[in-house]
């Protein structure tokens, strides 16, 4: 395809400070494979690299030395060690981005940062470091350091500055536009003022015609906005379209035309075909008309374009995502909570992918189920994905892989670690799941084996009516099965939590605190994070509120949003008052203490006690449930072991020297079963060219032996060999 057009791809600020948020990768992929021009930026992590400099920083000081306003005695101090800030900036940042570990050191000694509000609450790091080492603990103090400077921003330069979000209360209900368009009149901040440096800067160098601003999340749309002010007041010609997850679930209804003096059109859902049909439009190759789900302004009244003779690109022909443009060595880690599964969304720099489009259960009452990005399921191949794995790692020269997907599908993972055994790719990576049966624990070890450290799954309420009530599909003995074949396979495991689902009541919440105490106390749980139920548009307890007992009671639309809806649980508890003493309990279990303390106590009003069994998660992990299905496959996760027959007592018998990564280890057995093993061995090797069932497997045992396979399946040999390397998946 020849296109005239030339696509300036923004992240506007914030999303992550220690990777980019794969959007505007995915599109610069895409366009790629039509040949279109395409430049793209992330303005988040290129506003806080210049806001967190020695320039940065001395402007800052400078402002609020000028400003005539009483501060607090935390940000006074601060503002009395300025030179120490200005000082130590720069180190911390590059320390930050691992580009400067011996200053290791000297954060740790406690010396050379200056301290501040956050260092307060600041206990002995001895246990929570000791095991994971200096640079741990030094970037969790310089992690503090840089939240204190925030804190002094948030008092004194912009109350709506967030590391991860900018200005969020105004994206967050938005069911009219003006507080945004008011807020876009006011004077510019230090950020502001970055932000549109920087935004002049990438236009220069990429000359776009046109300029697409991915809003992922509220804490991004009103900086997406001054965007386009900006370029709309400077730059008129530039066509400026905004997508996003935002906008496929908050703008959906959108009908006030006043949005579109600073935009151009919003695109919903997948943003291939909606883009690629835009562009034609620009290069006069289509209608208006033949837009796909796309609004624009037309004779000031917001119209809603969608020809759907055209269809979406499929998942396969999306093309390799482009990470190119980005300044990926300058990204920051940091740690903000002491505990290894949270440090993922914070630490390390991850690619990120996709391996399916949409959810394969797509039944979750909570979740927004009626739009395509959840409900469209379309895997990719095994063999594609590690195409693209491959391709990545070639460009970023980055191993770890974040597969962002809603929840990622049993079978998809075990195809995919098999291709990443088989192509001898060392990759470390994370995702989401259901925890579903298919997790068993011969599959948690595959995972294991590929590369898996860690996934994260939804627990929700930890009450198995409100589970069947939401059609997760899973039971809390489910999940803590689950969690346990993971964790004893080595992979980290978090658990999303949820409270104040309709008709939960106070007995209920306590209920799923014990369960979550003793999936700690069990040590099949490593963290969790509770979030209390929101109510949106497009799920169905907000399609059809009254199926689930609550009453929605606003926001009045006006507009602009519409997507989390206020609402009333006449049946339920009153949900808020929960919310501080779930997170307290949650933060001490997470670091190991607080689990034989009672539950009542985390709370400052009365509980009911929990109805729970204290050993209920004990006795469920107690219980041997393990089915094996006659088209389960059998792997070997080892090299294939030398086999020789052996005289001992005068009689053959068949001997097995095994060499594993950790130590060599010998079996000997009947010289019948051991022939058939020695044949078998080869065939169950990940390279092999066919995968071997277990029904594949019981047929030639009984053909070539006079041994019964399901007594072979209960015998100390079988044992011994699953106890290594052997696998049922």
């Amino acid at each position: 395809m020849h296109s005239s057009q030339k696509l300036l791809l923004i992240t506007p600020p914030f999303t992550q400070l220690n990777t980019p948020y794969p959007a505007t990768v995915y599109l610069k992929g895409f366009l790629n494979t039509y040949h279109i021009a395409s430049y793209q930026a992330d303005l988040g992590i290129e506003v806080i690299l210049q806001l967190f400099s020695k320039k940065g920083l001395t402007t800052l000081f400078d402002t609020i030395e000028q400003l005539d306003i009483e501060v607090t005695a935390n940000s006074f101090r601060m503002i009395h060690l300025k030179n120490e800030y200005i000082h130590s900036i720069e180190a911390v940042i590059s320390f930050l981005q691992n580009k400067n570990p011996t200053l290791a050191h000297s954060i740790c000694d406690r010396t050379f940062l200056p301290e501040a509000s956050r260092f307060e609450s600041l206990e002995d790091l001895d246990w929570a470091f000791g095991s994971m080492g200096l640079q741990d603990k030094a970037k969790h103090l310089a992690t503090l350091y840089l939240e204190d400077i925030g804190d002094l921003i948030t008092e004194c330069i912009d109350p709506h500055f967030g590391f991860s979000r900018y200005a969020e209360r105004l994206g967050r209900t938005a069911s009219s536009f003006e507080p945004i368009a008011q807020q876009l009149k006011e004077p510019h901040t230090i950020i502001n003022t970055i932000l549109l440096e920087l935004l002049e800067e990438k236009i220069k160098v990429s000359n776009p015609t046109v300029v697409c601003l991915s809003v992922p999340f509220p804490g991004n749309l009103f900086a997406a906005f001054q965007c386009a002010n900006y370029i709309k007041q400077k730059y008129p010609s530039i066509k400026i379209i905004l997508g996003g997850g935002y906008a496929n679930t908050e703008l959906r209804s959108i009908s006030d035309p006043l949005v579109f003096d600073y935009i151009d059109f919003i695109c919903l859902d997948d943003g291939e075909r909606p883009l690629l049909n835009l562009i034609e439009y620009f290069d006069q190759k289509r209608e208006i008309k033949q837009l796909k789900r796309t609004f624009t302004r037309i004779d000031n009244q917001v119209v809603y374009c969608n020809d759907t003779s055209d269809t979406d690109i499929p998942q396969k022909d999306t093309g390799t995502p482009d990470y190119s443009d980005l300044p990926l060595h300058d990204y920051i880690s940091v740690i903000e909570v002491v505990n290894p599964m949270h440090r993922m969304w914070s630490d390390g720099r991850w690619n990120k992918l996709t391996l399916a489009h949409g959810c394969y259960w797509g039944r979750c009452t909570f979740c927004d189920i009626s739009l395509d990005y959840i409900r469209k399921y379309e895997p990719l191949t095994a063999a594609l994905i590690c195409d693209r794995m491959e391709a990545i790692i070639q460009q970023t020269g980055e191993h770890g892989f974040h597969f962002v997907d809603e929840a990622a599908p049993p079978n998809l993972l075990k195809e995919l670690a098999l291709e990443i055994l088989r192509r001898n790719l060392v990759v470390t990576w994370w995702t989401n799941i259901r925890f579903e049966k298919h997790f068993t624990p011969d599959l948690a070890r595959l995972l294991k084996a590929s590369g898996c450290i860690a996934v994260a799954g939804g627990l929700e309420v930890a009450s198995d009516r409100l589970l069947k009530l939401m059609k997760k599909g899973v039971t809390v003995e489910q999940v803590a099965r689950v969690a346990e074949g993971l964790t004893q396979a080595g992979i980290l495991v978090h658990a999303y939590l949820m409270y104040g689902f309709p008709t939960e009541t106070a007995q209920e919440t306590i209920d799923a605190l014990e369960y979550v105490r003793q999936l700690f106390e069990q040590g099949v749980l490593h963290s969790g994070f509770w979030h209390q139920f929101a109510m949106t548009s497009h799920s169905p307890v907000g399609l059809h509120p009254e199926q689930y007992g609550v009453i929605k009671t606003g926001p009045v639309f006006k507009g602009f949003a519409d997507n989390d809806n206020y609402h009333e649980d006449p049946s339920g508890a009153a949900h808020e008052q929960f919310s501080k003493g779930l997170s307290t309990s949650l933060y001490n279990y997470m670091h190991g203490v607080g689990l034989d303390y009672p539950l009542h106590k985390w709370f400052d009003f009365k509980t009911p006690a929990s109805s729970v069994s204290k050993k209920s998660i004990a006795q469920f992990l107690a219980t041997p449930t393990e089915k094996i299905k006659a088209n389960q496959y059998l792997i070997w996760l080892a090299p294939v072991p030398q086999f020789e027959l052996i005289e001992v007592d005068g009689k053959t018998i068949a001997s097995f020297e095994f060499c594993d990564k950790k130590k060599d280890w010998q079996l000997q057995c009947d010289n019948e079963i051991g022939v058939w093993l020695n044949t078998l061995f080869p065939k169950l090797v990940v390279t092999a060219p066919e995968r071997l069932s277990i029904e594949t497997c019981k047929q030639s045992l009984e053909t070539n032996t006079t041994i019964s396979f399901d007594i072979f399946l209960e015998s100390e040999i079988m044992q011994r060999l699953r106890s290594h390397a052997l696998l049922i998946v």
